[in-house]
């Protein structure tokens, strides 16, 4: 029995330095689980792999159905969160139409002293319709800043679950949320923060089939997606509707953002990425680890580029690939301009 202990804490070992999830890294240990019972029912008694792994198919199968019971438990747990969640939702309280309330003129009353948004560009952020690509590091501020700009109607795309590593980043997450939907555990958090906007949780993965008709219903694409395809699917998605995508990335220290937006002159993800880079050049955060406060930073700077996108103040990050570096507190800007050649947007409306 020893042995078989040994051989899944080596295994979820080599999961976890591989970046592995959890659920993964349990399944590999389940597996592992069902063939020492298999072979302790199929061997004949004194066989060596038999006694080398306990000998007893009784002992295996009373191991297996306690881990049975604890992953019912922690899956009914997780199901009663996402009804409470649910419920929550049906039970926020009715959003105003046409003019603001008086709580909302107070509560938006900075904005509006702002000569570059004032009563007509909050008026802008009341109608605004903002869909956010993933509810983690960069999603988290993104949602909160654009949950108290007041920005109207805000979807959330995610299809991954509160884990304990996300928490040391991911503030709009809370303990007692482990294992709950992350777009649930954001949608409760922007429904407190903000009672006057609407927010419409997707708990699935981004895909091709379903990405064009989600994009329609929205004004502004925000991507902090963690990997190149679904970065590449946006983008795609957002050239072929001429929405604006607001784009950010990071690792370790360092984080960019720009403005996508070749519908009106500026290029898109897929000019100034024409092609992904090796595995071993980009590593997840997992694997190469990340400054907490970074998120942060680069999540509140794209909630920046949608208040100014959309209430039209300032000079938006079309065409300028902002990077920063938070070792060395070191901000550059890139210019960047459409390719001819480019396979995604070389036939953009102007």
């Amino acid at each position: 029995m020893i042995i078989v202990l040994i051989m899944a804490g080596v295994m979820w070992g080599v999961g976890a330095a591989m970046g592995a999830p959890r659920r993964a890294r349990w399944v590999m240990i389940g597996i592992l689980m069902v063939a020492v019972l298999l072979a302790n029912i199929v061997l004949p008694a004194g066989n060596p792999l038999r006694q080398a792994t306990g000998g007893e198919p009784r002992l295996w199968a009373l191991v297996i159905g306690f881990a049975g019971l604890v992953w019912a438990y922690r899956f009914g747990l997780r199901a009663l969160k996402t009804r409470i969640a649910a419920r929550d939702a049906a039970d926020a309280p009715a959003l105003p139409t046409g003019s603001f309330t008086d709580a909302e003129l107070d509560r938006y009353a900075r904005h509006m002293m702002l000569r570059e948004i004032g009563g007509p560009g909050q008026k802008k952020l009341k109608n605004a319709r903002v869909l956010v690509i993933g509810a983690g590091g960069l999603g988290s501020p993104a949602l909160q800043y654009l949950a108290a700009a007041g920005v109207g109607t805000i979807g959330i795309v995610d299809d991954d679950e509160v884990d304990n590593s996300n928490l040391q980043r991911q503030t709009i997450h809370a303990d007692q949320n482990i294992g709950m939907p992350k777009v649930h555990s954001a949608a409760k958090t922007m429904r407190a923060l903000n009672p006057w906007i609407e927010v419409r949780p997707y708990h699935r993965r981004l895909t091709a089939e379903d990405a064009e008709t989600l994009f329609a219903d929205y004004d502004l694409i925000l991507d902090g997606s963690d990997n190149f395809p679904t970065r590449y699917l946006v983008n795609k998605i957002a050239v072929k509707l001429g929405k604006p995508l607001i784009a950010a990335a990071m690792t370790q220290w360092e984080g960019q953002i720009s403005l996508y937006d070749p519908a009106r002159g500026g290029p898109c993800y897929q000019c100034v990425f024409p092609q992904a880079p090796a595995p071993e050049l980009v590593p997840s955060c997992a694997e190469a680890g990340v400054l907490g406060p970074l998120p942060g930073v680069v999540g509140s700077m794209m909630a920046a580029e949608a208040v100014k996108y959309i209430t039209g103040a300032g000079d938006p990050l079309r065409g300028r690939l902002m990077m920063y570096d938070a070792l060395y507190a070191d901000t550059r800007i890139m210019k960047t301009k459409p390719r001819d050649d480019c396979p995604i947007c070389k036939s953009r409306p102007q």
